[in-house]
Formats: C-alpha cells, sequence, structure tokens
C-alpha cells in the first residue's frame, strides 16, 4: 500500500489494484485551432494540465501499471447520439457537422483523437464513450473488472464535465477516485476550482483531490503490469 498526501485527508492505494484514467485528451478540445477554440474557449486552460500528466504517465508506465484512456465521440451515422445532445450547439456547430479538424466528434476524425503528447502506448486501451461519462455505454467497467482495479487516478479534461460525471460514476460504483488537480483542465478557471472542491466536500463525498507530484513521490518500480 502507498499513501499520496491529499484532500480532504491522505488516500491509500495498492498499486496492484490502481488504474491511470486519461480522460478526452482530444485534439478538437485541447488543441489551437480544433473544435474548443472555435467555440470561443481559451485552449491555454487545458493545454496546461499536457505536461504533468505526460510526466505522470511515464512514471505510471515505468511502474508497470495500467493505464485507460478515453475519448468522447459518436458514430458516424449519429446512432449512439440522444436528441438531446445532438441538439446542443449553435446550428453548422453541432455534433456531426464539418468542422476544423474533421466532422465534429465523430469517432475516426482527425480531431476526435488524443493528442500527439498523450498518445496511447501498444496494448493502451482506448474506451470510446458517446456520452460524457466514462461508464455509460463503455466497456469501461468489463475493463476494470477484469483487471481487478478498485482505485482510480483520473486525469483529463474537463473538470466539472466529464471528469466530474465520471468520478461520480465511479463513486457510484465503489471505486475510491483520486483526482489529480494539475492533470484536469476547465476552459473556466472558476469551474475547475469549484468542480474540484465539491469533489473533496464533505469528507471526499466523491474522492479525493492532490497533485500529479505528490502521486509521483510514492510510486514503486518494477510493479508487473
Amino acid at each position: 500500500m502507498v499513501t499520496v498526501g491529499a484532500r480532504p485527508f491522505p488516500y491509500t492505494f495498492e498499486p496492484a489494484t490502481a488504474a491511470l484514467l486519461v480522460i478526452d485528451m482530444q485534439r478538437d478540445f485541447l488543441e489551437p485551432g480544433g473544435f474548443g477554440e472555435s467555440l470561443g474557449n481559451d485552449v491555454s486552460q487545458l493545454r496546461r494540465t499536457i505536461a504533468p500528466t505526460a510526466a505522470l504517465l511515464a512514471g505510471w508506465r515505468a511502474a508497470g501499471l495500467p493505464v485507460i484512456h478515453t475519448r468522447e465521440g459518436h458514430l458516424p451515422d449519429l446512432s449512439d447520439c440522444p436528441p438531446a445532445k445532438l441538439a446542443r450547439g449553435a446550428p453548422s456547430m453541432r455534433i456531426g457537422d464539418p468542422g476544423p479538424k474533421g466532422r465534429i466528434l465523430i469517432r475516426g476524425e482527425y480531431g476526435h483523437d488524443i493528442i500527439d503528447e498523450l498518445a496511447p502506448l501498444p496494448g493502451e486501451p482506448v474506451v470510446d464513450k458517446p456520452g460524457k461519462g466514462a461508464f455509460h455505454a463503455t466497456e469501461l467497467q468489463s475493463l476494470l473488472d477484469r483487471d481487478g482495479i478498485r482505485s482510480l487516478v483520473v486525469t483529463g479534461v474537463t473538470t466539472e464535465v466529464c471528469v466530474h460525471t465520471t468520478v461520480r460514476e465511479a463513486n457510484d460504483r465503489g471505486y475510491e477516485c483520486l483526482v489529480l488537480a494539475d492533470c484536469v483542465g476547465s476552459y473556466f478557471p472558476h469551474f475547475h476550482e469549484t468542480g474540484l472542491e465539491m469533489i473533496a466536500a464533505q469528507g471526499g463525498i466523491f474522492g479525493w483531490v492532490a497533485s500529479s507530484s505528490d502521486v509521483l513521490a510514492v510510486l514503486p518500480s518494477g510493479v508487473p503490469s
């Protein structure tokens, strides 16, 4: 067992039953000229997460621990996109419409894929999800069950939407989640800060909050994958 200094109190986990979850670090959300920026968002608020997440990935992989990536997106025929979600956004800027990096949030398009800096390695699962949460209509639960995972170290974007939804879903399923403040981000800094406060509030109602350096400091080396 290892212990990480965290809010609201130290987080203890068994590395052999922990996984790193990297949520939606996709080109359309993080890259200049992508869909997110085309909506008027400041992508630098998300890009600040890239360097610490890359360092964490390197350390986590070196320890031989499992990594799971997610991508939000839909089938090309939009058959898995609920009407309420499809109707969001201004006309011509909705899911499936032509965007600056291909059709918006469509699987297989350039903008839908994960940024080069955090690209999955061969063998690392990539969970394609049609919703905000990573459990809804995906194979994530079966992947975690297969590997005996009970603890999730959570990174990705955005703090208040896909990260928060996934942590809430995980909490309801009995997983203990550690969210890394420097490895999650929002286009809106006040949403980011409030989202983290909500996770750790009331004695850790949804989980714990720490920094990536706190995790890297306690990672073992040579743990079998």
